[in-house]
């Protein structure tokens, strides 16, 4: 948990402190943009084939040596002086938390029954959403005091702990004898679908909340110093979403990625109904921001129950999908943005939501005598058939 928050808070914290880096550099906002931007597409883009290129690797040796590129990744961006020096560093962080996020669900997951995996997926999204209500705030308030640096330092701390627990106390063993290695359920269709809501319901998210703050502005007439503290409702009510859902994913698999599609759908089609009530605005982004992160957790617990091959494959794939996503939602959102206007981006997300309530429910009527639980199963072994994923 520690090392996911950590991660995330590193991967978002120049948005917190994108005129700090900017001013000190010499380099445009745009360029500092791009710290972020790059980030999203470098693990969208090696995410599959470097965690496929390490399939061998004991896990521990392999978290242990990520968090060590983290480690020194940060203090190298803290101590640096140059914007490509900062940017080679945000590489090799990305590159190591496009396994990192491929890695962590089976070793996990595997520690325990698989009768609570589901709440230990939801731990681990916990920590990640933290990062984006504690970590962020907590690094900007940090960066503004003592200077940009400092933050990179303390999650160099922050990492450099995770590293010693997991290097220490992690069991060695070879990768595919884990316990979580293999789906407890595989089936290439109802994986390719996981992919589908992964990125579908991304790109519709991000098509809008991309652009969130000039909507706030333009539409709502919010001012700009209430901004702030609207998107803290939408982080502390996605908290509280993954929190509310960690439990239930082992009890309702379906329903547990069903459901906050459907309120995704319900929060942007809101947003661009209601777009000049500011009572309900705040409603309809709070129904928003808890349903961004229970989606993502949710196709992650399916992932671990379907995947035909090895499951950090398949969740590097679905990693893969959620940031390509991203990406899309946002160029998406851009290029229509003179063509609908803000509000208009707003009920294309709501278009692409719904589209995915479409697969979800195809997946659903298709599934041959499907009751919408897990069966009982063991989880597959390391002598289990090959898959049509490359292991």
């Amino acid at each position: 948990m520690l090392a996911a928050f950590t991660f995330n808070t590193t991967e978002n914290l120049p948005i917190g402190v994108l005129e700090l880096i900017s001013d000190d550099l010499k380099v445009s906002l745009w360029a500092v943009g791009c710290l972020v931007t790059g980030y999203g597409v470098t693990v969208a883009v090696v995410s599959l084939p470097v965690t496929h290129a390490t399939r061998a690797m004991p896990r521990r040796h392999v978290l242990t040596a990520l968090l060590g590129a983290l480690v020194v990744a940060s203090l190298a961006s803290a101590a640096g002086s140059s914007y490509w020096l900062l940017l080679a560093a945000r590489v090799v962080t990305a590159l190591a938390q496009a396994l990192f996020w491929a890695v962590m669900g089976p070793v996990a997951v595997g520690l325990f029954p698989r009768r609570v995996r589901g709440r230990v997926i939801g731990l681990l999204s916990v920590a990640g959403s933290l990062a984006l209500v504690l970590g962020i705030p907590a690094g900007t308030w940090l960066g503004q005091r003592q200077g940009w640096q400092l933050p990179l330092v303390v999650l160099a701390g922050l990492g450099a702990v995770s590293l010693v627990v997991i290097a220490a106390l992690l069991p060695t063993s070879r990768p595919e004898e884990g316990a979580a290695a293999y789906g407890s359920e595989p089936d290439a269709r109802r994986f390719g679908a996981v992919l589908a809501t992964t990125a579908l319901s991304v790109t519709g998210a991000f098509a809008g909340y991309t652009y969130i703050v000039k909507f706030l502005g333009d539409v709502s007439g919010f001012a700009d110093t209430s901004v702030s503290t609207l998107l803290m409702v939408a982080g502390v009510a996605g908290v509280l979403g993954v929190t509310a859902t960690g439990p239930l994913l082992d009890r309702f698999p379906r329903a547990t990625l069903a459901v906050p599609v459907a309120t995704q759908t319900l929060g942007l089609s809101g947003l661009y109904a209601l777009g000049g009530v500011k009572a309900a605005v705040v409603a309809m982004l709070a129904l928003l921001g808890a349903s961004l992160g229970p989606v993502f957790m949710a196709t992650q617990a399916r992932v671990l129950q379907s995947a035909p091959g090895r499951t950090e494959i398949a969740l590097a794939a679905n990693s893969g999908a959620y940031n390509a996503g991203v990406a899309l939602g946002a160029l998406l959102g851009g290029a229509l943005l003179p063509v609908v206007g803000v509000r208009g981006i707003f009920l294309v997300g709501a278009v692409f939501s719904a589209a995915t309530l479409a697969v979800l429910g195809w997946e659903r009527l298709t599934a041959p005598g499907s009751g919408g639980r897990p069966a009982a199963a063991e989880p597959r072994r390391a002598g289990a058939p090959q898959s049509p994923l490359p292991e």
